[in-house]
């Protein structure tokens, strides 16, 4: 094994233990990726370690000066099908890493109709939108053990399952099939204060251009996207850290609020 390798093997062997303890990592386990290829290679392997059932992919942005750097910009982490809520009106209990990092966002979540074809690396908007079976409010739960995931760039990003440690999913948007960006808006609540509010335009190429991302950098990895999954695609109304106890409200234009508080994660155990 290249020493290249072993350190793959050690960051995502540390971020999937603490994962499993609901501990957190005061410091990044390993030399940090320098590329998107070595960020990807660590998410890999840790994919492989944790040996769940992967039933979504979050697609984060990579803002400039990164974007250029890097020739992308959006990355995207694993949601497992065990950490994917459905709700309607209720509270739902969302776990996140006492110590490490923890977020909510406010996102419009894409469920697919159909298996993307195998090798197919490169999507229009067109096509990937022939693809959607509905598009749903949601709220993804951005968590990792390291609490500096964000602050250390997207590389770092990637390579802990893409910053995710759950996906709640509420109602679907009526009138999706018409793609009124604008209208599609998002306010969101933490404690019942206002922390940010925005609109799907706000995200560039808006939540299909993120399925096109997610649909490419998936099928250049051999993990083509599947019937039934759910793509997260972006923070509409901001990321916005969120403390254990807390209780976040998403309100989405013409639909009902979603809710969750955060609670700590003791164990995030997978099938391994």
């Amino acid at each position: 094994m290249t020493s290249l390798a072993r350190s793959n093997f050690s960051s995502a062997a540390a971020f999937v233990s603490a994962r499993r303890a609901g501990a957190s990592l005061k410091i990044y386990p390993g030399p940090k990726p320098q590329d998107l290829v070595a960020a990807y290679r660590i998410q890999d392997e840790a994919i492989r370690l944790w040996n769940g059932s992967i039933g979504g992919w979050k697609v984060g942005r990579i803002l400039p000066p990164f974007a250029s750097a890097f020739g992308e910009d959006r990355l995207v982490g694993p949601i497992f099908a065990d950490q994917i809520q459905r709700t309607g009106a209720s509270i739902v209990e969302m776990p996140v890493f006492e110590g490490g990092f923890a977020a909510v966002e406010g996102e419009f979540v894409i469920l697919l109709r159909d298996d993307a074809p195998a090798g197919k690396t490169v999507w229009s908007d067109a096509e990937g939108r022939a693809l959607i079976a509905a598009v749903h409010a949601g709220i993804e739960v951005a968590s990792s053990p390291y609490p500096r995931i964000n602050d250390d760039g997207p590389l770092v990003t990637i390579s802990d399952f893409g910053n995710n440690a759950g996906l709640l999913i509420g109602p679907e948007l009526p009138n999706w099939r018409d793609f009124d960006l604008p209208s599609w808006t998002v306010e969101t609540y933490l404690d019942g204060v206002p922390v940010g509010s925005g609109a799907a335009t706000g995200i560039p190429g808006g939540p299909v251009d993120s399925l096109r991302a997610a649909l490419a950098i998936c099928a250049r990895r051999g993990r083509p996207l599947r019937r039934g999954m759910a793509v997260s695609t972006g923070a509409v109304s901001g990321v916005h850290e969120a403390r254990i106890g807390q209780t976040a409200e998403v309100r989405f234009a013409g639909l009902s609020t979603l809710r969750c508080t955060m609670a700590t994660a003791r164990a995030m155990v997978s099938p391994a």
